[in-house]
Order: C-alpha cells, then structure tokens, then sequence
C-alpha cells in the first residue's frame, strides 16, 4: 500500500481520547505498509504516536486564533511523506478495508487524482474492539443499521497523489469551514479528476460534541474563524462539495459523474436567489417603508402600535 495518512488531533481527552484512539487503531490495521503522520503538539498526541509506533510532527504554525493552518499541514505532509498518495483524515473518522481497495481502483487508472467521500454519523460511547476478529462486520452493520450519512458538503478525507497542492493553499484554520471546499475546487480548476467514492467506501464518523471551541458548535461554524476562513477562500465561486466530482466509484467501477452539472445548477440558482432577495426583493421593501413612513404615521400604523393592538383582548359581547 503506498499510502501515507496524516492528521491533526485534539487533545486526547474524555471522549475525544476514546474515539481518536478507535479512528487511528482503524488505520494501523488499513495495510502494514502504511505510514500514519501525526501533526501538532495537543495533550496525549506525543503518547498516542509513541503507544502506535506512529511519526510525530510537534511544531506545527498556528493563524491569529491559536488553531492549526491547513497551508502549513498539507505542505509538510507531502514533503515528509514516503508513499505516493498521502491522505488528509479528520482524527475522528474510522476507515476499513474498502478505503484501500478504491485507492487501489483509483491508482490502477488515472495517475494524479483526489479521492473523496461522504461520512456516515454513528454513536460510539468507548474503545471499538479491534481485537475481535468480527470488529469490522460488526461496525459497517452498525453504521448501515442507525448511522445517518451526511450531506455531500460533509468532506472528512482527501485522498490524493502526493505533490497535487502546491504553495498556494491560503492560510485557512484547520476545523472551521470553507477549506475543505476550496481544496476541491483547486483540483477541479487543475483539471484533474475528482473521484466520489461514496457508495464504494463507509467512512464511520463517531458523533461528538464541541466542546474543544470556546464557544462550542456555533464558534465552529459561525464565529471569527468560519469568518476569516471564508473570507480566505475568495467567495462561493470557489467552494465545490463532493456533489461536483467528476467521476464516481461503484461496485462495477468507475463512471462518470452525470448530476454534476446539476450541483452546479443549484449552486447558480441559490445564488441568484441571494441576490434577488438581498438586491432586489430587501431593498425595494425598505424603500417601500421609507417612501410610505410619513402616511403611515398619520394613520397610526406604527410597529409599535400594531404590537399593542395585537395584544388587546376584547371585551366579551353581550
């Protein structure tokens, strides 16, 4: 397997510390060629490396808020790299068999690509026994029983042949949003095959809560650094979701991607709703308020008054 596998882990915490040791556990048991590099100097990370017989690469670049840069990671993991195709997984992401087996497929076809895929959500309190020779039958009937697979926009691993990023991925924060979008879109606009390889792989994402954010799952998604993340990433017209690959890997093999013009069609069309409301509908509702504001007031048609008259009870007839 001429695989490298990177990642960024929280601090191996409560069950954080559970369901990263399960994802990583998952990967030493891909090939026994695999390499497996483990950035950042979070608490737990230098010991789980050590217990794994994993890389360790500690000093790893921060942005302004303390958080990992997707720039630096992806940089370094290409030039420590000693295998061909280097995948970006999110730590807590358990991967089996068939994740090999579609690189496999992938690597047999087109010589640069990246491969991605949707997650499937699943409840994982504790330690995954690994040890049972059932683990793997046992988990893929779980998640197929009560996961909930994630929309395409849900990108957790990037699978690609090394050197396919070059310098000028922006200094996005690892974690927060846009980013994983933008690394699509930069491979689509090299022209180089983007493969979904969702029906052919079940990537298990063990469900958890935010509490590494300050501000929980509303910092993730909606505070500065989602902000600046999407501010970095230049715009909507540079955001593509799994939904826009080029081609996609089934049982029988690889075809191309027919509703991919359809992604892009609901793209145009949410946007052009955008502007029409912001542009159009939005701003002729305040310049109706404003050109009527003085009629209004003689007739007593203020907010506050309409408040208080919807308030009223009437009184009781008879």
């Amino acid at each position: 397997m001429v695989l490298s596998l990177f990642t960024i882990p929280k601090a191996f915490q409560g069950h954080f510390g559970y369901i990263q040791r399960n994802a990583i556990q998952s990967w030493t048991r891909l090939h026994p060629d695999i390499e497996i590099i483990l950035f950042g100097d979070d608490e737990g990370t230098a010991q789980v490396a050590q217990d794994f017989g994993l890389r360790h690469e500690p000093d790893m670049a921060r942005n302004e808020f303390g958080t990992y840069r997707v720039d630096v990671v992806f940089s370094r993991a290409q030039a420590l790299a000693r295998r061909e195709v280097v995948c970006y997984v999110n730590c807590d992401i358990i991967l089996m068999g068939d994740f090999c087996r579609a690189l496999h497929r992938l690597r047999s076809v087109h010589p640069e690509f990246l491969m991605v895929g949707r997650r499937t959500d699943v409840d994982i309190l504790g330690p995954w026994p690994f040890d049972d020779p059932q683990a793997e039958e046992r988990l893929r009937d779980l998640a197929l029983r009560s996961g909930r697979t994630r929309g395409p926009d849900w990108i957790d691993y990037f699978a690609f042949s090394r050197g396919l990023y070059g310098s000028d991925i922006p200094p996005f924060g690892v974690g927060r949003t846009c980013w994983d979008d933008w690394l699509v879109w930069k491979v689509l606009d090299r022209r180089v095959p983007v493969v979904d390889v969702s029906s052919f792989v079940l990537a298990v994402h063990q469900n958890h809560d935010y509490s590494h954010h300050p501000q929980g799952r509303q910092g993730v998604w909606r505070g500065s650094e989602a902000a600046c993340n999407a501010q970095l990433a230049g715009g909507w017209k540079q955001l593509r979701t799994i939904e826009d690959s080029t081609e996609v890997l089934r049982e029988n093999g690889l075809a191309p991607n027919r509703w991919r013009h359809w992604a892009a069609a609901k793209r145009y069309a949410r946007q052009a709703g955008r502007v029409l409301f912001y542009d159009g509908i939005q701003r002729g509702w305040f310049l109706f308020l404003d050109l009527t504001r003085p009629l209004r007031r003689k007739l007593g048609l203020r907010a506050e008054n309409l408040r208080r008259s919807r308030g009223k009870v009437l009184p009781p007839l008879g």
